[in-house]
């Protein structure tokens, strides 16, 4: 089985570190999703479905399309790696989404906000000379520019699955064409509901912080 990155410490200064999120959503995608059918062609090697005497009486139709793979295979696949994948990117996106909802007191572009407001609020320009001078745009906020952050790479990780997730179902036995149903399926079975919400997890982090 392939080895996949494991989940990095969940953490509000790692979720404002946009580089270090990026870096592992790209490199936990690189190692399952992007290379989907490295991987699906090695559950195919000779030898890893054990040999039946019964087959060599029966006639063998030629495959059409892709050769099918291993049920028991491709289920431990799925449960052993692919989900598990997913799901660790889900907690790191849902714990850094709670990040950029709270208080943000630490930020230190704070005090610099602050300086280009007043400044704003305090130049005077007469819109007849310059009709683009009254224009001020502030800046974000670190909370807002990772908020951002996660709701492109959310719409990323929607299309990564649903294609990673279309190429296993040529391949193999899906019980729903929908990668999100089977994810929860995982989940259910696996218990993981029962795990701490990520999301209340970093807002917890973020209070106790600013105490």
């Amino acid at each position: 089985m392939p080895p996949t990155p494991e989940q990095p410490k969940l953490t509000p200064q790692f979720c404002f570190n946009q580089t270090a999120l990026r870096d592992f959503l790209r490199v936990s995608r690189t190692a399952i999703d992007d290379t989907i059918n490295q991987h699906l062609n090695a559950l195919a090697t000779p030898g890893s479905t054990p040999f039946d005497p019964a087959t060599t009486a029966e006639r063998q139709l030629r495959p059409i399309g892709r050769r099918q793979l291993p049920q028991h295979g491709c289920q431990t696949f799925k449960d052993k790696i692919l989900f598990p994948s997913w799901q660790t990117r889900s907690d790191v996106l849902n714990y850094c989404a709670g990040v950029a909802t709270s208080p943000d007191p630490d930020d230190p572009d704070h005090v610099l906000r602050e300086s280009e407001d007043a400044r704003a609020r305090e130049r005077l320009v007469d819109e007849r000379l310059d009709p683009y001078g009254a224009r001020y745009l502030p800046r974000d906020t670190r909370t807002e520019s990772l908020a951002g952050l996660i709701r492109n790479e959310r719409m990323v990780e929607n299309i990564i699955r649903a294609r990673t997730w279309s190429v296993i179902g040529e391949r193999c036995e899906n019980d729903t064409s929908d990668s999100d149903q089977a994810l929860n399926e995982w989940r259910t079975r696996n218990n993981a509901s029962t795990e701490v919400d990520p999301v209340q997890a970093a807002k917890t982090t973020v209070l106790g912080r600013n105490r």
